[in-house]
């Protein structure tokens, strides 16, 4: 082994030992990993999504569930098209009220008690909005309410045009100080090209120093100018950048949280800029 591999994977294990014993989380999923192919919910995935958040809050980990999905739910629920900002808008304010209904239901499984919270990036930006936003999730932890957390869609333009949460949960994970990022998507990683295209596509399993090259890699097999691998790319590298470490994953694997806290491999992980120096 080389010098640069052995640093490689010294970096690598201290970024699963840090995701390992992460006791503030944000988890993101997006609008694929809540709906079938008719754009309606999907029960059994929603259910699954719950169902890793109370994994965690069962270890013992605080979590913020950063959830999309508000426009696909509602093309679903009414069958108009979303091929306009002021019609995506419009779907959001249908769908988010389904989708909220329906996590208020999972997480009665377990007695779990949750909160909405829409916000813009706007919101984020603004320090005394920033604040205010803040305050009220670090409530919510202290009384042990799993904060749900969406685009404000119904107000919100540009981000309806990018980043479908990608970069909004980047900036939460950032702002509340959380001490790991997760990213559910329907794929299992970030791959060398699009898996749902090339079967033959390697997953990546971790991205540090190769950043540069990963980029170039998902910017070629990107199918789509906006959205998709690549804002949950730019995502976990900026919550990277600034310490924390991030994982892309698929949504859909049953073990997934289990092995994360169990500092075991999946998906594609974000080695922290700060993992060599971690002991």
């Amino acid at each position: 082994m080389t010098t640069n591999e052995a640093r490689e994977t010294r970096d690598l294990e201290r970024a699963r030992r840090k995701a390992a014993t992460a006791d503030r989380i944000v988890m993101k999923a997006g609008t694929n990993s809540l709906t079938d192919e008719t754009s309606k919910l999907d029960d059994e995935k929603l259910d699954k999504l719950v169902d890793d958040v109370m994994t965690l809050r069962e270890r013992g980990r605080e979590v913020l569930f950063v959830s999309s999905g508000a426009i696909g739910a509602g093309k679903g629920r009414v069958g108009y098209p979303n091929d306009t900002v002021e019609e995506s808008q419009a779907l959001s304010t249908v769908g988010q009220s389904h989708l909220m209904r329906r996590y208020t239901e999972s997480f009665e499984r377990y007695d779990q008690k949750i909160a909405q919270i829409l916000v813009t990036q706007n919101d984020l930006d603004s320090a005394e909005r920033f604040t205010n936003f803040k305050n009220t999730i670090e409530t919510l932890l202290e009384w042990g309410i799993v904060p749900i957390i969406n685009e404000n869609d119904a107000v919100a333009t540009e981000e309806i045009r990018i980043g479908d949460n990608d970069m909004l949960s980047s900036s939460v994970a950032v702002g509340v100080d959380a001490d790991l990022l997760v990213t559910l998507t329907d794929v299992g990683g970030v791959y060398t090209s699009n898996p749902k295209k090339n079967p033959a596509a390697d997953r990546i399993e971790a991205v540090g120093r190769n950043y540069g090259d990963v980029q170039e890699m998902v910017d070629e097999s990107a199918t789509a100018k906006f959205g998709g691998i690549q804002t949950k790319v730019a995502g976990a590298h900026s919550v990277s950048e600034r310490g924390i470490p991030a994982i892309i994953a698929r949504s859909t694997k049953e073990d997934v949280v289990d092995r994360i806290v169990d500092g075991n491999a999946v998906g594609t992980i974000f080695i922290p800029e700060d993992g060599a120096n971690d002991d």
